[in-house]
């Protein structure tokens, strides 16, 4: 009987020994999760990144932003134009002058840093590389011009919505929000009373064409990408 207990464990340690030097000898082999190509989550990852055209948004610290916000009764008062140079991306703006910013640089400006970057539809079938090359030269064109504290309706000088506005209808043909007049707004709080009353005087153009970041930004002609 003894002997048979010493036979079983001897047997049993020669079982596991083996079983050691084989995984030893052909350890398991770890499969990878490869994404495939086409999947969701890589499209979903191709439409979160930034590319030329894209348009930006987000809350400004300037000196009028809240009057901005109180007229149009939206949380963005900025909003500037992607562009790439050197496979690095710049944000187009109307500031004072008309300039380029480093998207990162222009992110750390905002309030809290929160922006939202919207993009045409079907922008792979408008915005060819000809279309680009087209905004980002006339783009150029308008760098240095000083930010138009009046919101004038001309190209002598240039505020932010209106900026990007007009580089989509001049090359694209397409009219990325609705136009206003200066009355549309909602003019009766008292901040947005006194700085009309410090850029105007007496005289407020109330029916001179304004486009706002608001209304670019509700425009059903864009999707929200990040």
């Amino acid at each position: 009987m003894k002997r048979n207990v010493v036979q079983l464990f001897i047997l049993l340690g020669l079982l596991l020994i083996g079983a050691g030097m084989y995984r030893h000898c052909y350890p398991s082999q770890r499969i990878e999760q490869v994404p495939v190509a086409g999947s969701n989550s890589q499209t979903q990852q191709a439409q979160k990144s930034p590319q030329a055209g894209d348009l930006i948004f987000q809350t400004s610290l300037s000196q009028q932003s809240q009057a901005i916000q109180l007229a149009t009764g939206s949380r963005y008062s900025h909003c500037g134009i992607i562009f790439k140079e050197k496979d690095q991306l710049y944000v187009l703006e109307a500031v004072q002058p008309v300039k380029r910013t480093p998207l990162t640089e222009w992110i750390k400006r905002g309030k809290n840093e929160h922006y939202v970057i919207k993009r045409l539809k079907d922008a792979e079938k408008i915005l060819t590389d000809s279309v680009i090359n087209e905004m980002q030269k006339m783009g150029e064109a308008w760098e240095g011009k000083d930010y138009d504290l009046a919101f004038e309706w001309t190209d002598d000088k240039m505020y932010c919505s209106e900026l990007i506005w007009k580089i989509y209808a001049r090359t694209t043909g397409i009219k990325i929000g609705k136009l206003e007049q200066l009355k549309d707004f909602d003019l009766s709080n008292e901040i947005v009373k006194n700085k009309l009353a410090e850029r105007y005087g007496n005289r407020i153009p109330l029916d001179d064409t304004v486009i706002s970041p608001a209304a670019i930004y509700a425009s059903k002609l864009l999707e929200t990408v990040q």
